[in-house]
């Protein structure tokens, strides 16, 4: 059942994803060749909660960390690790939620770690640009998958393509919310779009096939052709004037 949040608790989940926006944004900046994923980590769990909020990922359905990082060819839900440190040319996918007064915010971006490709610096730049046109779709009588279909139509015209195994969500009192918001789709089908609807939309993009494969840790989500994957979401509220993100720094 899809839950219509009042402006008061829009309010409410505005202000956990202006937590989630901040280390997201320190976790971005902290991003250089010779950390380690699990300093990243560690600071994002630090920051929560020094900020009064509590890490949503961790110890999720026996997730071990605060933040799910993921390199390279790896699409969603890399494990930090301290023998795992950025190098030059990396991309890397940084995924946050924290638990505010009871209320989730999430969001993700995939940032460059030093000099990328070319290439990838395109992929970054579709998959954002992708997540802004699905955003765009978030008015009250449009429908679900509209998002997933200006996703899709946007990214397949650069060669790029979307995973399916992984969809955005609602979101409010539980991180995962009913309706699933897949990144494809036909336009006009799906449920109607709502005021009240908060929404985390996230495109995974890949820069080969769509397909892929996880990992023997049961967790981390590899591009099956081991081409780069990239992954941005925002969350966002569903408003009278349109869609509002709440997680923009």
């Amino acid at each position: 059942m899809v839950s219509l949040k009042s402006p008061r608790e829009i309010g409410l989940i505005r202000k956990a994803c202006a937590v989630v926006a901040q280390i997201l944004e320190e976790l971005a900046a902290m991003a250089k060749p010779g950390i380690s994923t699990a300093e990243l980590d560690r600071f994002a769990e630090a920051r929560a909660r020094e900020l009064k909020a509590v890490p949503a990922f961790k110890g999720y359905h026996g997730f071990p960390a605060s933040v799910c990082i993921s390199l390279n060819e790896e699409v969603v839900h890399g494990i930090p690790s301290a023998k795992r440190l950025l190098k030059d040319g990396d991309i890397v996918g940084l995924d946050f939620g924290v638990i505010l007064d009871g209320w989730y915010g999430d969001s993700a971006r995939t940032v460059a770690v030093g000099n990328i490709s070319p290439a990838a610096r395109k992929l970054l730049e579709v998959t954002q640009e992708g997540l802004a046109r699905g955003i765009q779709q978030c008015w009250e009588g449009n429908r679900v998958f509209d998002i997933g279909h200006a996703i899709q139509n946007y990214v397949e015209g650069f060669g790029f393509s979307v995973v399916r195994e992984f969809v955005g969500h609602g979101i409010g009192r539980a991180l995962h919310e009913e309706p699933q918001i897949p990144n494809y789709g036909p336009k006009g089908k799906g449920i109607p779009l709502k005021v009240g609807m908060v929404l985390a939309i996230e495109p995974m993009i890949n820069a080969g096939s769509h397909e892929v494969k996880v990992l023997s840790d049961g967790w981390t989500a590899v591009t099956l052709d081991q081409s780069l994957s990239a992954h941005f979401e925002h969350t966002v509220a569903i408003t009278p004037k349109g869609p509002e993100i709440l997680t923009l720094i």
